[in-house]
């Protein structure tokens, strides 16, 4: 049997219309810590409204153990050793997670073309669904994007709509270097907005001293200005000048790297004679 030491009541608020997430929480943390939980529901407005005007408390859930009130969700991770997140701490969650979904994706992009894992054509997958799901987060609300953008990039400040076109920019350069389409236009749009990008987030950091937050992953992030958006804008730089090298020396130059194509300039129609002739199996 619990001893009284193992033993907690809670309250929180389920009713038909909400289940308090906290709550569920709460109780879930408690049961995971040994205790034996006596789960109370307050089933109504009303019932919330008398429960805190007798604990004289301004939120619920409320955790209760030995008689003592410890109090909400953030109180009681605090009573059993765990660490609460403060939401205006900065964080290199969001960047680090974009990363690791860039090269998971690249990744199975590589094995589902049996192309090698690792190399060079992996570096090039990874930049390009980096920048997609980069331009994808900024794409979420654009005007808080280009609100924090406005902020320190030295081209917006000039000119307020290019904060409103950089996302869509950087989505359609990174989804043609995908593709190994249109080479023309995805090599000169990614040097253009990675570099301004680059030079803007070194002046602002490095130059000025100022401490910014970073809008490489939209504007509801904590992630600090400096390091990571100037990784991302020298990502597409350097993915634009080995590209541009790609396409400018001869094929075979550059092991592992996607070879240029009729596609890399115009992907919609081949000159005759530059696709290969369909091997015998196409006649079956």
């Amino acid at each position: 049997m619990a001893t009284a030491a193992k033993r907690a009541t809670l309250y929180r608020m389920v009713t038909p219309e909400h289940t308090c997430p906290y709550g569920l929480k709460a109780r879930h943390l408690l049961k995971s810590k040994g205790f034996e939980v006596e789960d109370n529901w307050l089933t109504s407005r009303a019932e919330q409204d008398a429960f805190k005007a007798k604990h004289n408390v301004q939120t619920t859930p409320q955790t209760f153990i030995n008689g003592e009130r410890v109090g909400g969700y953030d109180d009681l991770r605090r009573f059993v050793g765990l660490t609460v997140k403060d939401p205006a701490a900065p964080s290199y969650t969001p960047v680090i997670a974009v990363f690791v979904v860039a090269a998971l994706a690249a990744l199975a992009i590589n094995w589902l073309t049996g192309m090698a894992l690792v190399g060079v054509m992996f570096v090039e997958r990874f930049i390009a669904v980096a920048m997609m799901l980069l331009a994808m987060l900024k794409l979420q609300d654009v005007d808080r994007f280009a609100t924090m953008f406005l902020g320190y990039d030295l081209l917006a400040k000039r000119y307020v709509p290019y904060a409103y076109f950089y996302p869509f920019a950087e989505l359609g350069a990174g989804v043609l270097m995908l593709a190994g389409v249109l080479s023309w236009l995805s090599i000169p749009v990614a040097l253009f907005i990675g570099g301004i990008g680059a030079v803007s987030v070194f002046k602002a950091v490095y130059v000025d001293k100022r401490e910014l937050k970073c809008a490489c992953v939209g504007g509801n992030s904590n992630v600090p200005l400096g390091f990571v958006s100037l990784t991302e804008n020298v990502m597409m730089v350097a993915m634009a000048v080995w590209m541009a090298l790609v396409l400018a020396l001869p094929a075979g130059s550059l092991p592992g790297a996607m070879q240029p194509t009729p596609a890399a300039f115009w992907p919609f129609e081949a000159p005759a004679g530059t696709l290969p002739s369909p091997g015998p199996e196409a006649a079956h």
